[in-house]
């Protein structure tokens, strides 16, 4: 089979790998139908995340279709349409009982394009399949669903709720690249009394837009002043950090009010200042986390219920042995307008 394997920062290749197999009685095996690019591989290419060895396939979003299972999966079955979650859960240790499943102990967490082989493969070997796989509806097609995988919930429980949104509460979003444009979708349902989208490429910002942002400013127009000017000069409730440098995250924090809440979803690569002599004698609150995608059953409900609109974030459709092509087109967003890239095994219509 093929998959896109990682050959060191910079290099990565769509290339003939061993077929995936059952190891575990717990694993399940899928034909991957639908896959998709995470703002993390790029990282992972760009030696943010040396975790990673030469030789791993990438990818942790995906759905697809069940061919094999271990002896010890009861949930699902061959010919079942699965999401494969980019958290696998053991089930069994402190973390997992605490529904903390990032955290997994007992060889889950986040694995897969990480520790173990990823899902931008023809086929891909899910551990944990009980835990780490949900039964998609008929009416939830494969390129919402799969959208479930990582962003939704990461945005949801990274952001929004760790954050802490309220009604009422001015929220600013500081970049609006996939994860940050879930982050709006989901903060819209906590009804906030503006949402902010702070970017410096104007379609992403338009995309913004029409998922619920009422405020947009370019990263070089002094988002500062704009929320300043907008919170009769207090700051914003919330400030959810998006991209994963220093840059946006000491301007989450400058941008926040006193006793509000910094939630930082980027994946950070190198070490961002933090100005304790002036955010300590302001009571503000920073988190930072790995999604547990807990949530993910209760999002999967209210995309299937149209709760959920997320038809504006995928922008290019493409076969999946495309892949090479999708990555450059990912990776120039300013370039190409690129927000999430969704790859299928069949040809794209």
């Amino acid at each position: 089979m093929k998959a896109l394997v990682f050959g060191g920062p910079g290099q990565r290749a769509w290339t003939d790998v061993p077929d995936a197999t059952v190891v575990e009685p717990t694993d399940a095996v899928i034909r991957v139908d639908t896959v998709t690019i995470c703002g993390t591989d790029l990282h992972i290419l760009g030696g943010d995340v040396p975790a990673v060895q030469k030789g791993r396939t990438l990818g942790h979003e995906a759905v697809g279709t069940v061919v094999a299972v271990g002896a010890a999966v009861t949930t699902i079955r061959p010919g079942d349409r699965v999401l494969a979650s980019c958290i696998s859960a053991c089930g069994r240790c402190r973390f997992c009982r605490e529904q903390r499943y990032g955290q997994c102990t007992g060889g889950g967490g986040w694995i897969l394009g990480h520790l173990v082989d990823g899902v931008q493969a023809q086929y891909a070997r899910l551990p944990f399949a009980d835990l780490s796989t949900y039964k998609l509806p008929p009416g939830v097609s494969a390129e919402a669903a799969v959208l479930l995988a990582d962003i939704l919930p990461t945005a949801y429980e990274v952001g929004i709720l760790n954050g802490a949104v309220r009604p009422g509460d001015t929220v600013a979003v500081v970049g609006t690249g996939p994860i940050g444009l879930a982050a709006i979708v989901t903060a819209k349902l906590f009804s906030p009394a503006h949402i902010v989208a702070v970017d410096k490429a104007d379609s992403r910002l338009e995309a913004a837009k029409q998922l619920g942002a009422d405020v947009l400013v370019r990263a070089d127009g002094n988002p500062l002043e704009t929320v300043r000017a907008l919170t009769d000069g207090l700051g914003a409730d919330v400030a959810i950090e998006a991209v994963g440098v220093p840059a946006t995250f000491e301007l989450c924090a400058a941008m926040v009010r006193p006793g509000g809440r910094v939630a930082n979803i980027g994946v950070h690569g190198k070490p961002a200042t933090l100005h304790l002599e002036d955010l300590w004698i302001r009571d503000v609150t920073i988190t930072t986390g790995l999604v547990d995608t807990y949530s993910t059953a209760t999002l999967l409900t209210m995309v299937e219920s149209g709760q959920l609109d997320l038809g504006q974030i995928v922008t290019h459709r493409f076969a999946l042995d495309e892949i090479m092509t999708a990555y450059d087109v990912f990776a120039r967003p300013a370039e190409t307008g690129a927000l999430k890239v969704v790859l299928s095994s069949e040809a794209p219509a």
